[in-house]
């Protein structure tokens, strides 16, 4: 059974995404959107310390004449990263990403090719029963504005991120977990981006289920409050992430398995 503290702290974080999520909202005039963001990430081991990553994803969006989630395609990208476990509590990372955010005059977007470099740690709160972290991240952004000039946009987010697991006390094969976490983006005034510092909120609420060690899908709703020049705007996103480790290597494991010869019979 889970500590007597854990159900204190889990109100006390619910608490403060509630608030976050009060003071977002209650900004002027608001323009809401309904998306659905999806991303694969494909993750390779290689060594204890080392792995890479490629993640690749889409985004769709309704308009304020259609209610339908895939009326446009947003925004899709690449996404090539390295990860290098520090220690058990710490792991830094670094990416290197373009993004390609689509002609969307609908919902005030316009064309606004984009390549992304970032810096990356997060902190481990290994508890029994939940992990608890923190996630700290310094972005690059080289984007094209509606002038046809490209900006440098500079970005620090800071994510406070709980995970808990439902029918077990760890993550593990076949395990259902609840995931929680809100983050802020600090960012450097542009034409692309608009001049406030305060850049959005993101509150995430989900779950995930692992299939095996290897194999995990999340199933998020997230709520993204952006306060622009032209109007404030709120966006509820369904999320889906699905994350493959080693795929590769394992793909090539039951390829042997398959193709080994039987033992002879005697």
């Amino acid at each position: 059974m889970l500590s007597k503290s854990n159900p204190k702290l889990i109100i006390a974080i619910l608490r403060c995404l509630f608030v976050v999520f009060m003071i977002t909202n209650s900004y002027g005039q608001n323009t809401t959107y309904n998306q659905f963001w999806n991303e694969i990430q494909f993750n390779q081991t290689l060594s204890k310390k080392w792995s890479t990553e490629i993640d690749l994803s889409a985004a769709y969006s309704n308009t304020e004449s259609s209610s339908n989630l895939f009326e446009n395609t947003i925004q899709r990208s690449i996404r090539g990263w390295a990860h290098y476990y520090f220690s058990p509590r710490w792991k830094f990372s670094t990416f290197i990403a373009h993004y390609n955010n689509k002609d969307v005059p609908e919902i005030g977007q316009f064309e606004s090719p984009e390549w992304r470099f970032a810096l990356q740690g997060i902190y481990y709160f290994h508890k029994t029963g939940y992990t608890l972290s923190t996630r700290m991240r310094t972005e690059f952004r080289h984007m094209k504005n509606q002038d046809d000039d490209y900006e440098n946009v500079f970005r620090y987010r800071q994510q406070i991120k709980y995970i808990q697991p439902i029918n077990s006390k760890v993550l593990r094969e076949g395990v259902i977990y609840a995931v929680a976490s809100d983050e802020i983006y600090l960012k450097s005034g542009t034409k692309v981006t608009g001049e406030s510092f305060f850049d959005r909120n993101r509150l995430n609420v989900g779950a995930g289920y692992l299939f095996s060690d290897d194999i995990q899908i999340e199933l998020m709703y997230c709520n993204e409050f952006l306060p622009r020049n032209s109007g404030n705007q709120i966006t509820n996103a369904a999320s889906v992430t699905i994350s493959f480790n080693n795929l590769l290597r394992n793909l090539q494991k039951r390829i042997a398995n398959n193709h080994s010869p039987k033992d002879e019979e005697e």
